[in-house]
């Protein structure tokens, strides 16, 4: 049986802008995996908090499933965008 390649899914938005955290995570009800290549878009109106306030949200998000063949270049990209670490050093004599 295959799944659906779109669907939508209740969401848990938490936004914090502080001295301590800075951070926007937005959790998928059910712990739906999500996958390389997989899109997630959350519904509604644009969020604005102000310095000092930590809020939470309660929304909607579409899930799009990859198919294999995105999946696959997403993940060949990924691996020779990991490569590219490799390549920086933090010896100070490195640079010339």
């Amino acid at each position: 049986m295959m799944q659906a390649r779109a669907f939508d899914v209740p969401c848990r938005i938490a936004i914090e802008q502080s001295e301590e955290h800075f951070h926007a995570h937005v959790e998928l009800a059910d712990n739906i995996a999500i996958y390389p290549g997989d899109r997630v878009r959350v519904h509604g109106d644009p969020i604005r908090i102000s310095f000092g306030q930590s809020v939470v949200f309660d929304r909607v998000a579409t899930v799009v499933r990859a198919g294999p063949l995105l999946r696959a270049w997403t993940r060949l990209v990924a691996y020779f965008d990991l490569a590219e670490l490799y390549e920086v050093s933090f010896n100070p004599g490195s640079l010339k």
